[in-house]
């Protein structure tokens, strides 16, 4: 009996200390999702200070920001479209399209968007590209693609790629195209990474001039 008694004791020690372990793994867990809320309040409202902060900029200084940013977005779109006809990616517009919305003023700030682009093409791609091969191209398949596809983005923790991840899958089980639907996806794939890279550039290699010779954006 008492080693019956020793073995139930040491059984309901062990299911204690487990629901000890579940509360304390839960309570971080909310900890973590109140302290992302806070930093995305944050962030967020520093975004918001900032684009208060630039609309009371003079007008001189709005139109040589504003002339700076669109001649670098320029020269980084024509970088990156101007050799897709020699990759043979039939689309090279959307390199273009990618560079235009991954340059910024700031490189952090490009580095950021430059993550959300390819992040929100690779993963829309691949689901795209499953639920065509796996589900044949409907209606339905791409309404539970692009709910996937989001909800990838989240898991990920990169919920600001999920409007491109959506709009790839879009493109994938929406838009005709002529050929295998492998290469549509992979030439997308291709041409946002290509785009990205080449507005990286553009922008680093802008940013340190600008240090060089004491230009401020």
């Amino acid at each position: 009996m008492q080693a019956e008694r020793a073995v139930e004791r040491r059984v309901g020690e062990g299911r204690a200390e487990r629901a000890v372990e579940d509360a304390v793994r839960t309570e971080a867990a909310v900890a973590e999702t109140r302290r992302a809320d806070r930093d995305t309040s944050r962030i967020r409202w520093l975004r918001d200070q900032v684009t208060r902060l630039r609309k009371r900029l003079p007008l001189r200084r709005r139109f040589s920001g504003g002339l700076a940013h669109g001649v670098m977005s320029a020269v980084a779109a024509l970088l990156a479209y101007l050799p897709t006809q020699l990759l043979g990616l039939r689309e090279g517009f959307w390199a273009a399209i990618t560079a235009v919305a991954v340059a910024q003023t700031e490189f952090g700030a490009t580095r950021s968007t430059a993550r959300d682009q390819f992040t929100g093409a690779a993963v829309g791609g691949v689901v795209g590209l499953g639920a065509y091969l796996g589900l044949g191209p409907s209606l339905p398949t791409y309404a539970a693609a692009v709910v996937l596809a989001i909800l990838v983005c989240w898991l990920v923790n990169v919920a600001s790629a999920c409007r491109l991840a959506a709009i790839t899958t879009t493109i994938i089980l929406l838009v005709p195209h002529l050929g295998p639907v492998e290469r549509m996806a992979g030439s997308r794939v291709i041409e946002v990474g290509w785009g990205v890279c080449v507005a990286i550039v553009t922008v680093w290699l802008v940013t340190r001039l600008n240090q060089r010779i004491g230009i401020k954006l």
